[in-house]
């Protein structure tokens, strides 16, 4: 995946106002349709001190921030490692996307234990995210006849089949989509305009397509060789990291990312992508 993400992203990240674990870039970029106007999503896990976990002042779980950068729209939101944790064993594909994306602005050696792990954690019942925000996606796009939701339905139900049949996470859906002929010039469209819409005939392939990947993705579910649970001793490990690590606090060497200015803290939930 060749993807051109700005060289402050890391900055940005780190400029959070809780010590970040690791940030890496998710949304369209992640998913190979970046357009000329997208925003940079990051996703990101930060660690609040002890103290702020176990007293009666208590930090954010979440945290979010919105701007601009050099013209670029940022999304920006981050979760502490505990909330972080337990997304990631709670069959959510958003987070198992985001600790395992190739676009790495933050890391530390907490980041590469996760990304160990992660794999670890992926049951059958992955499908189920899978197959809900395809859903989803599908009702956005009949209602806005907008390419970006009808790309990001295949793009969900070809992810979750690869995840089903090998076990391995793949986003990208140039890699994904190469038994679709039209997928390509979708792509060069939504790059093009990232609001467009649906170009003449998609809406007629859509129609027929996305059944069949639906039902391929519940054929793949249902014969997976993926377990039903995570494997316990990911689990216990996924546990002891959490815990180790906030009562050590932050790794010791640096993030591969500089310092910047530090933008508002805002909670929130996590996420539209």
């Amino acid at each position: 995946m060749t993807v051109d993400v700005p060289s402050w992203a890391g900055e940005v990240a780190r400029a959070l106002p809780r010590p970040v674990l690791f940030a890496t870039v998710s949304g369209a970029h992640l998913y190979g349709f970046a357009s000329v106007d997208s925003d940079l999503d990051l996703r990101a896990v930060h660690l609040l001190p002890a103290e702020e976990v176990v007293g009666l002042r208590t930090g954010p779980q979440t945290l979010q921030h919105m701007g601009v950068r050099e013209g670029v729209e940022l999304d920006v939101v981050s979760h502490d490692l505990l909330k972080f944790a337990t997304l990631l064993n709670s069959r959510n594909g958003y987070v198992l996307e985001q600790v395992l994306s190739p676009l790495v602005v933050v890391t530390t050696t907490v980041h590469a234990e996760l990304v160990a792990l992660a794999p670890r954690l992926v049951t059958r019942h992955h499908a189920h995210h899978y197959l809900g925000f395809a859903a989803g996606q599908e009702r956005l796009s009949a209602k806005t006849g907008q390419l970006k939701p009808a790309l990001y339905t295949l793009r969900v139900l070809l992810t979750g089949i690869h995840l089903m049949r090998t076990g391995r996470v793949e986003t990208d859906l140039g890699v994904l989509g190469t038994e679709l002929p039209y997928v390509p010039d979708l792509i060069a469209a939504k790059r093009e305009a990232e609001h467009g819409p649906l170009p003449a005939g998609a809406a007629a392939r859509l129609a027929t397509d996305v059944p069949r990947l639906r039902a391929e993705l519940e054929a793949a579910r249902d014969a997976s060789t993926l377990p039903e649970q995570a494997e316990p001793a990911a689990v216990a490990a996924l546990h002891d990291l959490v815990v180790r690590t906030r009562l050590q606090g932050h790794p010791d060497h640096q993030p591969v990312a500089l310092p910047g200015p530090r933008p508002a803290e805002r909670t929130g939930d996590d996420q539209r992508r």
